[in-house]
């Protein structure tokens, strides 16, 4: 498989999750739901139903192929973790995190409705996550679905993304003047985007019931696959194109961002991702051929234009 043909995948893959996902987003209440507030819902729809790459559930997928996981509990596990994902959007797009208007080609959720929904929206689809991965559609063995719920919390957590977006705050000067070294940037990284990626590699051996050497193998490949993937994220804020990335660019050295980009300069920071690229690929080798997508994936992460 080539990128090319990788690149096709993936729109197929997000208009199957695009549907799965809009299936969750019924008008009806679920099971121990009062009512679903009409603009509330809305909101949720519009932050989660935006489109985008939906990386992060297609390596939920692919992750849990390695092990015959079902489908349907793949794609309940990516819709959490997306739903997670596009919270972290509709507020860190708010004008008192990083004040955007535009996100994947169109105004921001706080454009659209307001900030108050905005707020509310992403504080639903955060629970809603967890309401998705308690579901016994997810996996019949509560066990499994215990060890889903904790690694996603802890990697949207304190310790992972929410912790990471304080970092990142912190190195702006929000707090007072503030110091950042190569080491710190890595960190916030690892935590901000990182762990997200980190998690829909290794969810998969959740589900598949992977064993100590296979699940290590993964949790590497997310590490690696994050850390390039935050590279390309800074590269494409110096050298993209708005209209193509559907969201503002050159904001990170404006608003004084932590980048390995600013550390390292350009060509520093290409070199970097190289190695993180590498370093994806030697991790799947316990795999075989079963990782060949995954080690696309990788590629396709450090080489995306959007």
């Amino acid at each position: 498989m080539s990128l090319s043909q990788l690149n096709t995948r993936l729109g197929a893959f997000a208009s199957e999750f695009g549907a799965f996902l809009d299936r969750q987003f019924s008008v009806e209440p679920a099971d121990g739901e009062i009512a679903r507030p009409k603009r509330l819902l809305e909101a949720m729809r519009y932050a989660a139903l935006a489109g985008g790459k939906r990386l992060r559930p297609f390596l939920v997928v692919e992750t849990a192929a390695l092990f015959f996981v079902p489908r349907n509990s793949a794609l309940m596990t990516g819709a959490a973790l997306e739903c997670v994902h596009c919270y972290s959007l509709a507020h860190d797009d708010l004008p008192a995190m990083d004040n955007d208007d535009m996100r994947r080609g169109r105004p921001t959720l706080h454009k659209a409705f307001d900030d108050a929904t905005a707020i509310l929206a992403g504080d639903s689809l955060l629970t809603f996550a967890f309401d998705l991965l308690a579901r016994p559609q997810t996996h019949p063995d509560a066990t499994v679905r215990v060890l889903l719920i904790g690694e996603l919390a802890r990697s949207a957590g304190l310790g992972g993304m929410a912790g990471g977006q304080m970092l990142d705050l912190a190195a702006e000067g929000r707090f007072g003047k503030s110091a950042i070294d190569e080491s710190g940037v890595l960190t916030l990284q690892r935590m901000k985007t990182g762990a997200l990626l980190r998690f829909a590699a290794v969810a998969g051996g959740i589900l598949g019931q992977a064993d100590t050497k296979q699940a290590a193998a993964l949790s590497r490949y997310g590490e690696a696959l994050g850390a390039a993937f935050q590279i390309a994220d800074d590269l494409l804020d110096v050298e993209g194109d708005a209209a193509t990335i559907g969201k503002a660019v050159g904001k990170d050295a404006t608003s004084g961002k932590a980048t390995l980009v600013g550390l390292l300069g350009v060509e520093g920071a290409r070199g970097r991702l190289s190695k993180y690229v590498a370093e994806a690929h030697e991790a799947l080798a316990p795999f075989g051929k079963a990782g060949e997508t995954l080690r696309l994936a990788a590629d396709y992460a450090a080489a995306r234009k959007r």
